[in-house]
């Protein structure tokens, strides 16, 4: 199964790039794409190959599907509204941060699930859906790695809690 990260211009990878980490160290099957299939150029000022379109995903093949923040008016259109809607009628994981969320809102995603929207909270998981603020980029990383099952134990997802988001050394 996939996990597939919707990037586009603007794309804040800073708040996906632990993500990233965790499920590239867990051997997980990571797709960056993007609208058109053409690299995308980072908030942080670095260009980024994407693997395929989104329309060239086979949506049965999604295990979770994430957008981080930017200026998402590109990706905030019809098609990919479309493309939401379905995934989450097959209960697929779909994360957002930041902007992203707001993407997830205007898809319709988030209606009677509590998210960031919703509430005063920096990150929210109910049911399928993962909503954070910008801030919380260490929790969210941690919280979609948790409903994927990456670590491999409570040790694990401790000492990877104490190590980034306390900043304690791993001996």
């Amino acid at each position: 199964m996939k996990d597939v990260f919707l990037v586009y211009n603007t794309s804040c990878f800073y708040e996906i790039v632990i993500l990233t980490y965790f499920m590239n160290f867990s051997n997980c099957d990571m797709v960056f794409c993007s609208l058109d299939g053409k690299p995308v150029k980072a908030t942080e000022g670095f260009s980024v190959n994407v693997d395929m379109t989104l329309k060239n995903i086979e949506k049965e093949k999604i295990r979770s599907f994430i957008i981080p923040g930017g200026n998402i008016s590109v990706i905030d259109n019809a098609d990919v509204k479309r493309y939401l809607q379905d995934l989450n009628k097959h209960d697929v994981l779909i994360a957002g941060i930041c902007a992203g969320v707001d993407v997830l809102d205007n898809a319709g995603i988030l209606c009677n699930v509590k998210s960031t929207h919703s509430t005063g909270e920096d990150l929210v998981c109910d049911k399928n859906i993962i909503t954070a603020r910008a801030n919380a980029y260490v929790d969210f990383a941690i919280e979609v790695a948790k409903k994927l099952d990456l670590f491999v134990s409570e040790e694990d997802l401790q000492e990877t809690i104490d190590f980034w988001k306390h900043y304690n050394r791993v001996q």
